[in-house]
């Protein structure tokens, strides 16, 4: 137990994490991260994936869409939510126009507890997909020619090359990709400050944006503390299993 400042006072042992585990509003913003946490990583890993083979096609013109598509990694959080949080206004936000002009009712996508989360998970989809496009663009284009060259010989489909070729060529990359979007996803937090403040009725209320209530809002550094050992057990986890798997692959690869 601490004081306000967060000096300790009394030794406590294991009840912050027991009053956790029994709190209601920690459950809701644990499942909750989860759900944001799946969703963002799946959503970002698929577009970037299908961006990035889009753009590694030969084309005129095809360096515009790469510069496009990588774009979104120098935007920073503040401005990109600040973007998204005008897109979302329900008077003057594009979302609302066009369901405006195709006659579809309103969306209060900051307000509604359903809407709320799709709206950040949306939001940083967008923000994540220019580095995780970039590295799988590089992935794809390190593939030699050569494959696709006896795959066109052999008159194999765009479909086989991409399942029998593409995807086995870049299944360390897509791995390295998905490890960072989930560690990153994890410690959101500039989006849902902007867009919700965890709302509304906390569901929006991601791990890191709870542990800063509770540190700095409701002056509860204990509860806070707790929070973050579960934060930094989970992200370590997700590191050892990502070292494992990258020692796992090298020692097979030596072999």
């Amino acid at each position: 137990m601490t004081n306000l400042v967060g000096n300790p006072i009394k030794f406590i042992g294991l009840k912050n994490f027991v009053n956790l585990i029994k709190s209601d509003s920690f459950i809701t913003s644990f499942t909750i991260t989860l759900i944001f946490v799946l969703f963002s990583t799946v959503l970002t890993l698929f577009i970037s994936y299908i961006m990035a083979i889009a753009a590694s096609q030969k084309m005129t013109g095809i360096a515009i869409f790469r510069t496009m598509f990588s774009s979104t990694m120098g935007v920073s959080v503040t401005v990109a939510s600040i973007l998204w949080l005008f897109m979302f206004n329900p008077q003057i936000g594009l979302f609302s126009k066009i369901l405006t002009v195709l006659n579809l009712p309103q969306i209060n996508w900051l307000s509604d507890p359903t809407w709320s989360l799709i709206a950040i998970i949306g939001t940083t989809v967008w923000m994540n997909l220019g580095f995780a496009f970039l590295v799988l663009l590089g992935a794809i284009q390190a593939i030699p020619q050569d494959l696709y060259q006896v795959a066109d010989l052999d008159g194999a489909s765009w479909w086989l090359r991409l399942r029998k070729i593409t995807l086995p060529a870049t299944r360390p990359t897509i791995f390295f990709v998905t490890v960072v979007t989930l560690i990153n996803a994890f410690q959101t937090f500039g989006q849902v400050d902007i867009l919700t403040s965890g709302g509304p009725d906390y569901h929006t209320n991601l791990l890191v944006y709870a542990i800063y209530q509770d540190a700095f809002v409701n002056h509860n550094i204990g509860r806070a503390s707790a929070q973050s050992v579960i934060l930094t057990l989970i992200i370590m986890l997700f590191t050892l299993i990502q070292f494992y798997v990258k020692n796992k692959r090298e020692g097979r690869n030596a072999k």
